[in-house]
Order: structure tokens, then sequence, then C-alpha cells
């Protein structure tokens, strides 16, 4: 039980997304117009400062849910077991 939770693996990979529509966008500048281009290269840039943005979050909600998990373990136990009993229930009525 030593692992602890990666918060930044969905911003990590969103970030390789990003990264990949960029080297396409290069790679077709030929095609398109530069007008084209630029706003391509703006939007790329505003979500990459939003994934930035989002990364940070992620890791500082990561950080306070695991400090609070190891200040708690038996009412995080017990927060588990409930979702765990209400999901149950919901799923035996289908």
């Amino acid at each position: 039980m030593g692992e602890t939770y990666d918060g930044g693996r969905l911003a990590e990979d969103l970030r390789t997304l990003v990264d990949d529509a960029e080297t396409l966008l290069r790679a077709t500048a030929n095609a398109g117009s530069a007008e084209l281009q630029e706003r391509a290269q703006a939007t790329l840039q505003e979500l990459r400062t939003r994934l930035t943005a989002l990364e940070e979050q992620v890791r500082a909600r990561a950080r306070d849910v695991d400090s609070y998990v190891r200040d708690n373990p038996w009412q995080a136990v017990a927060v588990a077991g409930g979702i765990a009993l209400l999901f149950g229930l919901l799923m035996g009525r289908r």
C-alpha cells in the first residue's frame, strides 16, 4: 500500500495530446492559410496555459486528499465503504 496516486496523469495525457496536435499543425503548415495557422497556434497556446493550471489544481487536490486519508484513515474507509454500498444498491436495482 505504499503506492501513491499520481494526480497529474490526466494532465500529462492531455499535454501529450497538445504536443501531437502542435506537431500535426507544423506538418500541415504549407496546406493552410497563415491566418488559420495563427489562430490554431493561439488556441494551442491557450490550451497549454489552461492545461498547466489544471495540472497544478489536480496535484494540489491529490495532495490534500492524500494528507486527509493519512490523517483520518478510518473515516476514509467508512466513506469509501458507504459509497460502495450506495453504488451496489443502485446497481442491484437494475
